[in-house]
């Protein structure tokens, strides 16, 4: 059989948790290679970063980042950083695959659930005109679990439309799925819906990877964190200083408990209380170093930070990279705050190379072990026909 060559591209590529995914998964398929062509992001330290990682290796001093996708080097290995409202489609280059994990803002069940009626919830549709315009062989599309309800379902109805039939375009095979990234040897419960599409016209079927061919992987944060340690000169590893209240707070937190554990508030002095309308569960909550993180995320103001089981403090940028599952050589570029965010809005590296380790050997033609989706295209399109 001869090698499969795919060429991909990335909308709102981040700083490339998907593509180091997609490269991990194409060096374990026999018979797969896997150029990554182009990306966008409107982010420009995320560029530089994903620049740093994914094309330098593949391209060396060829690799760029650019202002316009006209720009771009003939033969791949630019990111182009623009918003994408601005993005010229039509000028990026020729691709086998795409992947775009569109902006969950306007889905995340923390936020207040806009969905398509908000800022972000339309740029799913800029994914949808690469499909139209480039009809590449397979797409693989990420978004948060809430994405299902926003708009009471007709958001999601609709993204599946317009994914399975992109106006203009060819009609793909689509497989939405909502992975537990901690199934698949990622150390942090993260619930994302991936959609999966094959071009209609391929004898390609794309099944979803059984969690059972991960059973077994440490997935506790203990280990994640350190197994092997983390070098005290490891990039991205700048600690944070802390006051002595949070220190004081912390202390009086045992792992797995948060700022409004009831427990934790009969004992700890009153000045030390936080006094918010909402509570979040999260809010200077600790780590159980014997289970999986709970979200990494990209923002938020004190007490967001995850906090060490034992140590009364915030983790690092790099201890976080790993509950996402990316290798300590991976060196995102910017300040410490631009850095949280761009490990916070990633996708975990592990989580995308099973899902991409599944596409590529379902175009290679080998089995692998997998499971019936746990969301039926034919109940969301068609909710009345049973």
């Amino acid at each position: 059989m001869s090698a499969l060559s795919f060429r991909m591209g990335e909308l709102f590529s981040g700083p490339g948790g998907m593509a180091l995914g997609a490269r991990f998964a194409a060096l374990s398929v026999s018979g797969v290679k896997l150029e990554h062509a182009w990306a966008n992001d409107y982010d420009l330290d995320t560029c530089k970063t994903y620049r740093r990682n994914i094309l330098e290796p593949e391209y060396g001093d060829r690799s760029t980042v650019v202002n316009a996708a006209k720009d771009l080097p003939i033969g791949g290995g630019g990111v182009v950083h623009q918003n994408v409202h601005d993005l010229d489609i039509d000028a990026l280059g020729a691709i086998d695959g795409f992947a775009f994990g569109f902006p969950c803002n306007d889905y995340s069940l923390v936020g207040e659930w806009k969905g398509l009626t908000g800022e972000y919830g339309p740029l799913y549709s800029y994914g949808v005109k690469v499909l139209a315009d480039k009809k590449p062989k397979w797409f693989v599309a990420e978004n948060v679990s809430g994405m299902r309800g926003a708009n009471e379902g007709r958001a999601f109805k609709q993204i599946l439309e317009h994914l399975q039939q992109p106006q203009g375009g060819p009609r793909y095979k689509i497989v939405p799925h909502l992975y537990s990234f901690d199934e698949y040897g990622v150390p942090q419960r993260r619930q994302r819906i991936v959609i999966v599409g094959v071009r209609e016209d391929l004898d390609v079927d794309f099944r979803v990877p059984s969690p059972a061919l991960y059973r077994g992987v440490d997935v506790s944060v203990q280990s994640a964190l350190t197994e092997p340690p983390i070098d005290v000169f490891a990039p991205n590893h700048e600690f944070t200083r802390q006051s002595k209240d949070v220190i004081e707070r912390l202390n009086y937190l045992k792992p797995g408990e948060n700022a409004f554990s009831p427990r934790a508030l009969e004992w700890m002095p009153k000045r030390l209380h936080i006094n918010t309308k909402t509570t979040i569960s999260t809010t200077y909550k600790r780590l159980e170093p014997d289970k999986p993180a709970y979200t990494v995320t990209g923002g938020g103001g004190g007490g967001s930070h995850m906090y060490h089981w034992e140590i009364p403090r915030a983790l690092t940028n790099r201890e976080k990279a790993r509950l996402q599952s990316f290798p300590d050589n991976f060196v995102f570029e910017g300040l410490k705050e631009s850095v949280r965010k761009q490990v916070g809005m990633a996708v975990p590296v592990k989580g995308a190379q099973a899902i991409f380790t599944a596409l590529f050997m379902s175009f290679a033609g080998q089995d692998y072990e997998w499971i019936a989706p746990n969301i039926k295209v034919t109940e969301v399109l068609e909710p009345n026909s049973s």
